[in-house]
């Protein structure tokens, strides 16, 4: 089938994806979309059908979502409505929306008539898919559903003080991405089915409430009369839903600028403040590149160590990992790509999970365009060089240059590593360096103007550069090689690599060391954590207890604040069996949550058989309370893959 597909698109590649309204709604020129109650457009090419939801969109659409909801720390639950506002075809007779393991009591009109309705069964293939909500619309317009979100549901992970900086109080996040928001908001969680939304949240009276919106009723909040606060916010410009997010905690805020700030609890404010404090010039820098930033404020909140990610691109909200704190801003290229999600991922966003290096390879590529703007052409560098590493690992590690999980297209969630990442911002490098810089720029600034608030395919997207960069260029298109990139598997032989003055002076470390040299002459002092992770991950898996000792007694390894360098570390000494790392493993796994740093740290337990897998068992058991739903879920596929199970 995808074969077919593919060469369908190939054959006819200049045609620009349709975009679709019901007959009521007229589609609103791309800068105007914004505006208060306007309807984003969706795409009806077969390659924007997202296998990922059960909605039709095509017959009844969520074009508005209001949320009323209680939070109840005791019980672990949200409870109360959602009113969806709907556009619908003028047969329509029903709309299906996503739910997963949503308590559903009663789904009525505007007017408070009840409505019929009912949930289906959970999708098989896919728990995380849920089942399909089906509600009668009798010609409504507008439908509130009163459900209770449950407490094992997968968005949201709560927190006891003890994981938190304060440790006084709880906490409470959610993290929607890819499609885990239905399991708190029922309506059609498709990222190419964008709605403007509002919510209010009532919490108890000591706890601040933060959302990816505008703020409506201050900082603090309105007092009620029962003690507890209400929050309430609004957003009013069209985003796709896996980006309603919110957190409720013991929260201060900082101002950074006119325009960002940062949220925190009072342990770790100070110092996300100081690590974060190029923020506005990263908006200027955003800006000067690629066109104005259209979402108001820019604020940061950083949130415990169980998060599971190093950031969440939640509109107006950028969730980070304290992880990234490390003093020495040498992680900041992680704020800079969030902020470059508010252009790709935010305003332009892939139609389907299958095109999701639409969102992160135009990111990547984009964040790495800010650090050259504000830092210069080596920092820059230092993190493409870097990227580079990780792009040769993640084919290697997923079938070569054959390997199906190396394509950029595919099944949705199918591409392996990190590849979106590195091979779309490769690809997106490519074609920079061969058309040239200037003419690239013109041309992606007005990408995301023609594209603003809509979704979009890899096939619109190649569709939109033939028409508008290289229309008239035949050899400038052929030398670019543009469906093997997309379609294709491996890294096509006009890939870029990006070599860095500074990372190749750590290369000249690490030989002298993997030769016999001490560890002594490494002299690391000052050392970023790009420069770090080179020189870690590029010593031999094979090291004798007596030259890992010198390495993390000399080194400091085991000892370091830097969340990077003790998993690059305590990889190399997994891969060795050195039982002395084995306490310092177990109170990294119990208190760090990001998937990126813990994950591979599971894997190379389980690749070392009967001394790792019992391991890996026991430090999964003790920490899993400690990780974010979808992060435990990961590392129990790789314990108990499914096949196994069977």
């Amino acid at each position: 089938m995808r074969i077919l597909l593919v060469a369908a698109l190939l054959a006819g590649t200049a045609q620009m994806p349709a975009l679709a309204q019901a007959p009521a709604a007229k589609a609103p020129a791309a800068q105007g979309i914004a505006r208060t109650g306007a309807v984003a457009p969706i795409l009806i090419t077969p390659e924007a059908k997202d296998v990922w939801t059960h909605a039709e969109p095509q017959v009844a659409r969520v074009t508005h979502v209001a949320l009323d909801l209680d939070v109840d720390f005791g019980a672990k639950t949200l409870a109360g409505s959602a009113t969806l506002d709907i556009l619908a075809a003028p047969d329509a007779a029903r709309i299906v929306l996503d739910v997963n393991d949503l308590d559903v009591s009663a789904v009525t009109d505007a007017a408070g008539k009840a409505l019929k309705w009912s949930v289906g069964p959970k999708d098989t293939a896919n728990a995380d898919i849920g089942s399909a909500l089906t509600v009668e619309l009798a010609g409504a317009s507008k439908i509130r559903i009163v459900y209770r979100a449950k407490p094992g549901a997968t968005a949201l992970q709560w927190l006891p003080p003890e994981m938190t900086f304060g440790k006084k109080k709880p906490f409470l996040f959610s993290q929607g991405q890819a499609i885990l928001n239905r399991t708190w908001v029922p309506t059609q969680d498709s990222p190419g089915i964008r709605q403007t939304w509002e919510a209010t949240l009532r919490v108890p009276g000591d706890f601040v409430a933060v959302m990816s919106a505008e703020k409506l009723s201050g900082d603090k909040g309105e007092a009620l009369p029962d003690g507890r606060r209400a929050f309430r916010f609004r957003m009013d410009k069209p985003v796709p839903p896996y980006l309603i997010a919110f957190a409720v905690g013991d929260l201060k805020f900082k101002p950074l600028g006119p325009r960002s700030g940062v949220w925190a609890e009072a342990p770790m404010l100070d110092r996300a403040a100081k690590e974060f404090v190029d923020v506005e010039k990263m908006i200027d820098a955003a800006s000067a590149l690629y066109g104005p930033y259209r979402w108001g404020r820019y604020d940061m909140l950083v949130l415990p160590q169980a998060f599971p990610y190093g950031g969440m691109e939640n509109p107006m909200l950028t969730f980070l990992t304290p992880t990234i704190v490390t003093g020495d801003r040498s992680n900041t290229d992680v704020v800079a790509h969030e902020l470059a999600h508010s252009w790709s991922g935010n305003l332009v966003t892939n139609a389907t999970w299958s095109d999701s290096w639409l969102n992160e390879g135009f990111t990547t590529y984009f964040e790495n365009r800010i650090m050259e703007s504000l830092y210069g052409k080596e920092r820059a560098a230092m993190y493409a060089d870097l990227d580079w590493d990780g792009l040769e690992r993640d084919i290697a590690d997923n079938g070569g240059q054959t390997g199906a999980a190396t394509r950029l297209h595919g099944d949705p969630g199918a591409t392996g590593g990190q590849l979106d990442y590195f091979k779309g911002s490769n690809f997106l490098r490519t074609i920079e360096n061969t058309a040239g810089r200037a003419k690239w720029d013109a041309y992606l600034k007005s990408y995301f103007d023609r594209h603003a608030f809509q979704p979009q395919t890899t096939a619109g997207f190649l569709a939109d550069l033939r028409e508008n960069l290289l229309k008239g260029q035949p050899e400038l298109e052929l030398s670019l090689q543009l469906d093997r990139w997309a379609y294709a598997a491996g890294l096509p032989d006009n890939a870029r690599r990006v070599h860095s003055e500074t990372l190749a002076r750590i290369d000249e470390k690490l030989a002298a060391f993997n030769a016999g040299g001490s560890a002594a002459a490494v002299q690391p002092q000052g050392w970023t954590t790009q420069q770090w992770l080179r020189f870690l991950n590029g010593i031999p898996r094979r090291q004798t207890p007596a030259r890992l000792k010198e390495l993390d007694e000399t080194l400091g390894l085991s000892a370091s604040g830097n969340a990077y360098v003790q998993s690059a570390w305590l990889e190399l000494a997994i891969a060795n069996r050195y039982d002395p790392a084995v306490p310092v493993l177990r109170r990294y796994l119990s208190t760090i949550g990001r998937g990126l740093l813990v994950y591979p740290l599971y894997r190379g337990l389980l690749d070392q058989g009967d001394w790792g897998q019992p391991l890996a068992r026991s430090l999964f058991a003790e920490a899993r309370a400690s990780y974010h739903p979808s992060t435990a879920a990961g590392i129990e596929r790789m314990i108990d893959p499914p096949a196994a199970k069977e």
